[in-house]
């Protein structure tokens, strides 16, 4: 599995590819800035649409939340996934993909200084 850099998820890189059935752990670094940090991961569209064909990169089961300011701040639809991640701590959750996800067909990007490994 990967790991990716505070300025790569600045900037926004694409996701490795994800197979359906398996159980990742998505495990964020303590933020570096002070204050409110977020992490994002959102399903590329086709020229900014999104159709019936269009993937459903974030649909799956999620849980063990770490860090994450409470689950109700974890928000999730077919097409992406945003939280808000506790100042002052690491951070983690599991995701278990309901289909395959093609590589870079989603773009993570985080605030706060933060670096991501898939494992």
């Amino acid at each position: 599995m990967a790991s990716y850099t505070s300025n790569q998820l600045k900037h926004g890189t694409p996701i490795e590819a994800l197979n359906s059935g398996t159980t990742y752990t998505f495990t964020l670094t303590q933020p570096a800035s002070p204050g409110t940090a977020y992490f994002t991961v959102e399903t590329v569209s086709d020229a900014g649409t999104f159709t019936s064909s269009s993937p459903t990169n974030a649909s799956g089961s999620y849980g063990s939340f770490t860090g994450i300011v409470t689950e109700g701040n974890f928000i999730s639809s077919s097409l992406y996934t945003s939280a808000v991640i506790v100042k002052n701590n690491a951070s983690s959750y599991t995701f278990s993909p309901a289909d395959n996800i093609a590589v870079s067909s989603s773009f993570m990007k985080a605030t706060g200084g933060m670096a991501l490994t898939i494992s």
